[in-house]
């Protein structure tokens, strides 16, 4: 694979100057093709109320106080990634629900994450979302742990490489 020249950063400082320079990637960036999917505020929002088990269309707008077209756009998206499956439930006139696949739930983690940098960062101080284990009431936490040492891995100790897990 042929090498590429580092490229400036768009970011720039207060005097207006590049502050720092990147490296290209040499692989395609699964957090750029994962936002291009899922990455505006509708999309997170609706994913958001799907895993709380909210499952019709009425309800979704009625929670998210979202405009009709913009759900139907946003959920329309979500079913063509494969993230989301309608589910008829009434045939006249015919209805809908809307329910997570594999894929979507996969996307659990991520939420979560999101969650508790933003109970972390953007509170107002407002008391944190605490997650609790249905089947017993103990609060949950989210780690990365090596699937070959058993070791809990801080974001420092991670690399990135193109392949397979």
């Amino acid at each position: 694979m042929a090498t590429q020249a580092p490229v400036r950063a768009g970011r720039t400082g207060r005097t207006g100057s590049a502050d720092r320079t990147d490296p290209a990637p040499e692989h395609s960036c699964s957090i750029q093709r994962t936002l291009e999917v899922v990455g505006d505020r509708w999309t997170l929002l609706i994913l958001r109320d799907l895993f709380r088990g909210v499952r019709r269309f009425g309800q979704l707008q009625e929670d998210l106080a979202i405009a009709r077209n913009l759900l139907s756009d946003r959920l329309s998206r979500l079913v063509d990634a494969g993230i989301v499956e309608r589910v008829p439930y009434q045939d006249r006139p015919v209805r809908h629900d809307y329910v997570l696949t594999g894929r979507g739930r996969d996307l659990s983690p991520s939420l979560l994450a999101l969650m508790r940098w933003g109970d972390r960062w953007c509170t107002d101080g407002e008391p944190p979302t605490v997650l609790v284990h249905a089947a017993c009431g103990t609060a949950l936490e989210q780690v990365t742990r090596c699937r070959k040492c058993d070791e809990l891995v801080t974001p420092a100790q991670i690399r990135s490489r193109p392949g397979r897990p």
